[in-house]
């Protein structure tokens, strides 16, 4: 394993810090240095074989501000600065992590199969909206039953709030949130109470207001590429090497000096690449050269169902650990809150749909997409479950709406909680959105802070990307979108704890925390072997997957949109891959309610259900309304009863937990 050693910015070494910034055009460049202790000064840098400018200062100390002097342009901070405590804008300050003291020692990260994500903005789901008061709610999130947190970028963005995906200063925590030392301390904690923590980065655009990189090398920009924020990042022309260098340096940044076990990489589809060594792939090759594993997941949130991304370099993939996989998201939309604008055109949202999605990882394999107006995806078989990033929400999907609704706020609540049954148990790795579980009745707007001309033109350019949509036709529909420079629109995407104390929320807290149980007991650690994985559609308003193991089996049976009478032939229960070794294996004897949608101490407007076993051996669920039933064989601790034969029918308004 070889050790990182850092090229950008202002390194902390024996013989002083040393100081490296990249500028090919310039002439010259000066070092501003003004010490803790008092008094200023300037040190010319030296230009050296990649373009960049350095120089070792014996006398430099930690505390102490600097920035740089590029020919006669004014005073500038670092664009690789570990911490900008007086904004982006600002001087940039010396930080030695080798002075933070951690105490997990013990933690060996997590592996990719166990992941259960809960992805968080810090600014809003906490009213300090810091790094410490996010890790005051750890137990919280030990005890709900999430094995990671994701959160949302934390680099220093300009303004007081802001999603973090205009990041300015790459390298730096935000100082709305608190001090480098502050998030060290939030990932020090997670590890002592067994989470671990992925950090969203974003290598795709740069912030549109002091992301100074782009000021000190016009190199940082592509000549031929443009993406959905401007101009596109070179990644595949002359100087692309040094950015690409940056780029890796941060994600090493983040996995070493902050001890962080994994990064989701934002919109990888963005990032245009032509070379015959695709940036991602070097990246992940990096990763593994300098990082323990399994302390160095990499997850590339990208649209285009690429199988490349997952494959192993050696089968001449790219070596990534996970891809976000929005299909699953997005059919069960379709089916339940009835989308079909935008980019839900290409779904019919049906529950055979749904099925497929789930029992082959994503639903576009190569077929034509209506929306792309272009064929989308490749085939993933052969790609292991942990690959694939799945959701009921996340930050995207709620946000990007004009209004920020969550799913909660357009279906009725007995589907949102049958829905949440499908993705939490399903064989892919599933990631919630902060207030999820417990059906938080706030939304998640976009909010930004820009000043000025800029902030003017995000409001009105946010007002006009929904004039495509039917609901937003008329200006005054669009006129109506909350503002993202307000700061009421932040305030308003606030999470409100107090609620989890009262109903509807209290029972479907309790209802989550049942499914995450279920899902660590009888997924997660089980290795998600996919052939032993199938999912069907019983009829038009049913989903059922069946896990089956060699001595254990799991059925979920999610009832999508009304009543119904599902029958789930014994044939099909007893159905293996065609892959699967040894189609006999598997355990035998009656079926047991591990849990149910129903259960009175999980609804707070309980409606039982009847499940039996038909005169054939196969299954009979009447449901009076949406909702979950999930079923086992040979899974130890439960306590859920038999399912009885055809003479014996049985409600079920209370199932084991």
């Amino acid at each position: 394993m070889d050790i990182w050693q850092p090229r950008f910015g202002a390194v902390l070494t024996t013989d002083g810090a040393r100081f490296r910034v990249w500028a090919p055009t310039a002439s010259r460049v000066m070092l501003h240095l003004e010490a803790r202790a008092g008094g200023s000064r300037e040190i010319p840098l030296i230009r050296d074989d990649d373009n960049c400018f350095a120089a070792i200062v014996g006398d430099a100390r930690p505390g102490d501000r600097y920035g740089y002097r590029m020919d006669e342009e004014p005073l500038w901070p670092d664009p690789a600065s570990r911490c900008q405590p007086d904004g982006v804008h600002a001087l940039s300050e010396i930080v030695d992590p080798s002075t933070f003291t951690w105490s997990e020692t013990g933690w060996r990260g997590i592996a990719p199969t166990e992941l259960i994500v809960y992805e968080l903005h810090v600014g809003t789901f906490t009213d300090a909206g810091t790094f410490d008061a996010v890790t005051e709610r750890l137990p919280y999130l030990r005890d709900l039953g999430v094995t990671a947190i994701e959160l949302m970028p934390v680099a220093a963005f300009p303004g007081s709030r802001n999603w973090g995906y205009d990041g300015a200063a790459l390298y730096a925590p935000s100082e709305q949130y608190g001090r480098p030392d502050a998030l060290r301390r939030l990932v020090d904690r997670a590890h002592a109470l067994g989470l671990g923590v992925i950090l969203d980065v974003v290598y795709n655009h740069l912030g549109p207001d002091g992301a100074y990189l782009a000021a000190f090398s016009p190199l940082v920009f592509s000549t031929r590429h443009h993406s959905p924020w401007g101009r596109g990042l070179n990644f595949d022309e002359p100087g692309s090497q040094v950015l690409r260098r940056f780029f890796i340096d941060n994600a090493l940044h983040w996995l070493v000096e902050y001890r962080i076990d994994g990064l989701r990489l934002d919109a990888t589809h963005a990032i245009v690449d032509e070379s015959s060594s695709p940036f991602l792939g070097q990246l992940a090759a990096s990763v593994k050269a300098h990082v323990q594993p399994p302390r160095r997941l990499l997850i590339a949130e990208d649209s285009r169902n690429l199988d490349v991304i997952a494959r192993p370099t050696a089968d001449g993939g790219w070596g990534l650990d996970a891809v976000w996989a929005d299909d699953l998201h997005h059919t069960i939309r379709g089916h339940t809150a009835g989308d079909r604008e935008g980019y839900y055109a290409d779904y019919k949202g049906t529950t055979a749909e749904i099925a497929e999605t789930i029992r082959r990882g994503w639903l576009y394999r190569g077929e034509w997409s209506r929306y792309r107006n272009a064929p989308r995806g490749t085939d993933p078989t052969g790609l292991p479950w942990h690959v694939f990033i799945t959701c009921l929400q996340n930050h995207d999907q709620i946000g990007n709406r004009a209004h920020g609704e969550r799913l909660n706020h357009q279906v009725p609540l007995e589907v949102y909680r049958a829905a949440s049954a499908l993705v939490l148990l399903a064989p892919e790795v599933p990631l919630l959105f902060m207030g999820q579980e417990w059906a938080a009745s706030t939304p998640f707007l976009f909010f930004t802070d820009h000043s000025g001309r800029l902030g003017r033109a995000v409001t009105a350019g946010r007002r006009e990307e929904f004039r495509h949509f039917t609901a937003f036709s008329d200006p005054r529909a669009r006129d109506r979108v909350p503002d993202p420079q307000a700061h009421d629109t932040f305030l308003r995407s606030r999470l409100q704890w107090d609620e989890v104390g009262h109903e509807p929320h209290r029972s479907t807290l309790a209802y989550y925390r049942h499914l995450l149980s279920l899902r660590r007991q009888t997924i997660s650690e089980s290795g998600n072997d996919r052939i032993e994985t199938d999912a069907w559609a019983p009829d038009e308003g049913t989903v059922a997957v069946l896990r089956r193991e060699p001595e254990r089996v799991l059925l979920v049976v999610v009832r999508l949109s009304g009543q119904g009478t599902v029958s789930l032939s014994a044939e099909r229960l007893a159905r293996r891959d065609a892959g699967s070794p040894d189609p006999k294996v598997g355990p035998t004897g009656p079926w047991h309610v591990l849990l149910s949608s129903e259960d009175t101490l999980l609804s707070s407007d309980a409606q039982p259900l009847t499940v039996d076993r038909s005169p054939s051996g196969g299954l009979v669920i009447s449901f009076q309304r949406p909702g979950a039933l999930v079923l086992g064989k040979g899974i130890e601790g439960s306590r859920g009863r038999g399912v009885k034969g055809s003479r014996g029918q049985g409600r079920v308004g209370r199932a084991a937990g």
